[in-house]
């Protein structure tokens, strides 16, 4: 009887509490679409430095091209620009790609000659940017590379010195539907409007025209700190009749009042006005007036004295 209440007791036990001796996890064994799902969520520097480097399943796996329609580069933790050869290994992402290149994402290590070797193998890339910043960086102002992507529907450029052909680029690339342009001259060092009274920001609407005339897809449109005036506003409203969100934080060249603020928020589901906070925006970035660049070096000096 005592043997038939314990016998019958162990099948109510529940496994949790049943002794067992645990084994270790062979993660090798996985099921590679498992894995490769898994490896996905690593970023392009940690694959190819450490997670190809596992073993022989996984280095199949991390050379598979479905690895490498999304390259995010943007993460380099505590590597420093000279810790690894960034560019090569951007290099390689776009080679393991074999033309199937949709995202890339990189940071502040682009070249021309970097930007062209990605456009002459991505012809079917949709997205180039989001952290892809151009501070100092060896880009000339041609943006040829950028030109030479039919199919790009989202462009992203932090560039203070950078003078893009904004033209060539939305008559090259008809299908752009985002377009985020950060600190092309409004902020220097967190000084915001007084650059205006000191130093005297120019008026500029080369931009705004430009995207105007050639970039009638535009859904999402961020010009942070830009020079651009009211004309200029206008002649976006009227050349980009399908914009929902757009965002003029830093843009103080513009007066919004009046009919102008009441047509922005008429046209658009989402509008940032030049004074809104940029404390959501996702990077850290250093508005500049590009006309006072040759003083960066001796702002920079200045700023060591007040970490």
């Amino acid at each position: 009887m005592a043997a038939s209440f314990s016998s019958t007791l162990s099948t109510f036990v529940p496994p949790l509490m049943m002794k067992y001796e645990d084994e270790p996890r062979n993660w090798t064994d996985l099921p590679s679409e498992l894995t490769s799902s898994i490896l996905l969520r690593l970023g392009a520097i940690e694959i190819l430095e450490n997670a190809q480097k596992v073993c022989t399943s996984w280095r199949r796996i991390c050379k598979h091209p479905s690895m490498w329609q999304k390259i995010d580069m943007r993460d380099l933790g505590n590597r420093g620009q000279h810790n690894l050869i960034f560019d090569v290994l951007c290099r390689q992402a776009v080679d393991l790609s074999q033309g199937g290149l949709l995202e890339i994402y990189i940071e502040n290590f682009a070249t021309d000659s970097l930007l062209n070797y990605i456009a002459d193998r991505s012809s079917n890339l949709r997205s180039l940017g989001n952290g892809f910043r151009m501070h100092y960086t060896s880009i000339s102002n041609k943006g040829n590379a950028i030109e030479k992507l039919p199919l790009l529907e989202t462009l992203e450029v932090s560039h203070p010195t950078l003078k893009l052909n904004l033209k060539a680029i939305g008559h090259a690339c008809p299908q752009l539907k985002t377009l985020k342009l950060n600190s092309s001259g409004s902020d220097f060092l967190g000084l915001d409007e007084l650059n205006y009274g000191t130093f005297g920001i120019d008026c500029d609407d080369e931009y705004a025209l430009a995207i105007a005339e050639s970039m009638p897809e535009l859904r999402h449109l961020q010009l942070l700190g830009d020079r651009l005036t009211a004309s200029g506003l206008n002649a976006i409203l009227d050349g980009c009749p399908h914009l929902e969100h757009l965002d003029l934080r830093k843009c103080f060249n513009i007066n919004m009042v009046g009919d102008l603020e009441k047509q922005c928020l008429e046209r658009v589901k989402e509008f940032r006005r030049p004074n809104d906070s940029t404390a959501d925006y996702p990077f850290d970035v250093i508005f500049v007036n590009y006309d006072l660049y040759q003083h960066i070096e001796v702002f920079c000096d200045l700023s060591a004295y007040f970490d």
